[in-house]
């Protein structure tokens, strides 16, 4: 049985591209905004959206 697509998806704050839950976000999925440690770089560096 293959449970991926029905992952949770929510939209990445800097890019807008939906990303899915990682078990690695388990505990703090609410508080995932970034898709991943690039997007978080550029959008505390202040760089507009792609």
């Amino acid at each position: 049985m293959h449970r991926k697509p029905h992952l949770p998806q929510k939209p990445c704050r800097h890019c807008a591209r939906p990303f899915a839950w990682r078990r690695k976000w388990a505990r703090c999925w609410e508080e995932v905004r970034f898709c991943s440690e690039r997007c978080r770089r550029e959008a505390r560096r202040g760089g507009a959206a792609s």
